[in-house]
């Protein structure tokens, strides 16, 4: 019987794998029987290994389908090394020798501590993978802290700093590696972290705050390479001081307001323009009351997205009163609704909501407006709120533009400034008459000028100069109007008497105007009068301590300071300036400048050595093209000092 089994055995082996090798069901009988049933031993042996492995070939195929379609939700950390062409080209055997070091000693233990898995490495570059956004975002510190340690035994050129961008989305997997926007977005926040820096997606924010040590700097909405939706970025601060989170701030000795920006109920993210838009009428509704003190927009929108306590808001912006609320459009039809809430105890001191069409918008805006004043002070005189009723244009249309410009005009980047270029000058071309959209549209060429951005200089400031001018012939009594066309017609125009005027009259029409006292105070600099101009912009950061200009304005003051010779005090603020925005030329300018007048040489060639990397076009003979409007001494001085810091003739 053994013998018999081992010879079926064997021969139904054989079948298999015949069966396995031809795909032909065709195999040798067996010369015994086994059973008394009649049933030969291949058939039993044979019949239990086809379903066998019939029943594992379809499971692999399944499994192998699945795996192709496997999706999870990942944190993804994105890393590489800053500067690394160059570090290469001085010496490719040493820096591939360092760079496979710190990945051994340093990356891979750090991935480990937290749970991570590299994906891939790429070169310079390495993909990770955590289950948790805490553990990359941890991993990430650990990482910036241990690489910062290890460069302080090698010289400064020799260093090797990696930029981190951490997303928390949706990834497809196929086999070990991950693929689709979870990991692009990771990709494209890399490529927008300063060397040494950490830059977050908001879903990873939203996952991690409270749950770390660490602060974070809120920078706005970015437009990414290939993500069609614009992404709301955030950079650590690991010493967990976050520049939305300060010291807070007094009140005011007059009524104070923070208008939040509302909730777009819409349901459909292409409206968040409009919901925006909505609350930027009613801060400049509101700010038009002279006995209000009115957070300007930048500031308040620096919580946009963000679940924090009105408590906190209060103490943050130095405010007595929040408005937040919500805006639903479909179709012609609006809501608008909103509750006015004391900062200091949370309640709730008004709500309600406003019904319309298209059509009634300023009709809606005015009423919102007017509820949330008389709540404020039931006593206000009915003239001061007609005083701050104002129709920007009468065309919907027009009006819409104007809106969608606003919407990406704050971008920073050339793409955007061209696109609200766009959308003003056809809100002009739809309303000849629409004040704001020529304010708006001048003052995208400033921004031209400002960035190099310039094609056609001399026909780009004529085009500038007629748009300011009709802004400001139109705007007689908008601040706002007056703002903005009187900045480019000293600016860019260089009409700085004409400037001073319109930007002096604005701030009599809205105190609380944070931008016009920022350009004034710059305006007063160029007069020559540093010591006016520093007052007139720190009471512009008062206004908007949160603003995205923020570090423009850091480094008007640190001009203002240098043209009173006071060197130490420049580079302070130039210090701010670029914390925040590390490349900024004009920052940096001053910076090269004060420390070479304060003899602090290494300083000063350091920054000119940065701000030839950021500008390598720059000279002393083409400044004027980028330069303030200084008194004759006090560019002297200027060129003086970034003579002595190694600009360039």
């Amino acid at each position: 019987m053994p013998a018999a089994l081992d010879r079926a055995g064997a021969d139904s082996k054989a079948w298999v794998r015949f069966w396995v090798l031809s795909g032909h069901l065709v195999a040798r009988r067996p010369r015994r029987r086994l059973t008394r049933s009649g049933l030969r031993p291949h058939r039993l042996l044979w019949g239990s290994a086809y379903n066998l492995l019939h029943r594992n070939l379809w499971k692999r195929q399944f499994q192998m389908a699945e795996e192709r379609a496997q999706r999870r939700l990942a944190a993804i950390m994105a890393a590489d090394v800053a500067g690394y062409s160059r570090l290469m080209e001085h010496d490719e055997a040493g820096t591939l020798a360092a760079l496979k070091s710190r990945r051994r000693e340093i990356l891979q233990p750090a991935v480990s501590k937290h749970h991570g898995r590299i994906v891939k490495l790429m070169g310079d570059g390495v993909l990770v993978e955590f289950g948790s956004a805490v553990n990359a975002v941890a991993c990430a510190v650990e990482l910036q802290e241990k690489m910062a340690a290890s460069n302080t035994t090698v010289p400064e050129d020799r260093w090797i700093v990696l930029r981190i961008g951490i997303n928390l989305g949706d990834v497809m997997v196929e086999g070990s590696d991950l693929y689709g926007d979870g990991v692009n977005i990771a990709a494209r926040l890399e490529t927008l972290a300063d060397p040494g820096s950490v830059v977050v997606s908001r879903t990873v924010f939203n996952h991690v705050r409270g749950k770390v040590k660490l602060g974070f700097d809120d920078l706005g909405d970015q437009q990414l390479k290939n993500i069609s939706e614009p992404v709301r970025i955030y950079r650590l601060r690991p010493d967990g001081e976050a520049a939305m989170a300060r010291p807070a701030l007094a009140l005011p000795d007059k009524p104070s307001i923070a208008v939040l920006p509302f909730d777009n109920l819409s349901g459909d993210p292409d409206q968040e323009y409009f919901a925006d838009g909505m609350v930027e009428e009613m801060i400049t509704a509101l700010s038009r009351m002279r006995w209000l003190f009115v957070i300007a927009r930048n500031s308040s929108f620096a919580y946009k997205g963000r679940a924090v306590d009105v408590k906190r808001i209060g103490r943050e912006l130095g405010v007595r009163y929040v408005l937040e609320g919500s805006v639903r459009k479909a179709g012609n039809k609006v809501r608008i609704a909103g509750q006015l809430i004391d900062a200091a105890t949370g309640a709730h001191l008004w709500a309600d909501k406003f019904d319309g069409r298209l059509d009634d918008i300023f009709d809606l805006q005015d009423q919102v407006t007017a509820s949330v004043v008389g709540a404020i002070a039931p006593r206000l005189e009915q003239a001061e709120i007609e005083r701050a009723k104002h129709k920007p244009t009468e065309n919907l249309d027009a009006y819409d533009h104007y809106l969608r410009g606003l919407g990406v005009v704050n971008r920073m980047s050339r793409e955007a400034n061209d696109e609200a270029l766009r959308r003003f000058n056809k809100a002009i071309e739809l309303d000849p008459d629409f004040t704001l959209a020529y304010a708006r549209a001048a003052h995208a060429y400033l921004y031209r000028k400002i960035n190099g951005w310039m094609v056609d200089r001399a026909q780009e400031v004529v085009d500038a100069a007629r748009l300011a001018r009709r802004a400001v012939q139109l705007g007689r009594d908008d601040a706002v109007a007056l703002t903005y066309g009187g900045h480019v017609l000293a600016y860019v125009v260089g009409d700085l008497d004409d400037g001073v005027a319109f930007v002096e009259r604005a701030l009599d029409l809205n105190s609380n105007l944070a931008t016009a006292w920022a350009f004034s105070g710059w305006m007063k600099m160029c007069l020559g009068d540093p010591d006016t101009a520093i007052k007139q912009v720190l009471t512009a950061m008062r206004l908007s301590p949160f603003d995205s200009g923020l570090f423009l304005w850091q480094s008007i003051t640190a001009l203002a300071h240098l043209c009173a010779d006071r060197y130490d005090d420049a580079t302070t603020w130039t210090d701010k300036a670029l914390r925040d925005q590390p490349d900024h030329g004009f920052a940096l300018r001053v910076a090269a400048a004060s420390h070479a007048l304060a003899g602090r040489t290494t300083e000063a060639h350091n920054a000119i050595t940065h701000l030839l990397q950021v500008d390598p076009h720059l000279r002393l003979s083409n400044l004027g093209d980028v330069m303030s409007p200084l008194q004759p001494a006090d560019r002297a001085k200027y060129m003086e000092g970034l003579r002595k810091a190694g600009l360039p003739e």
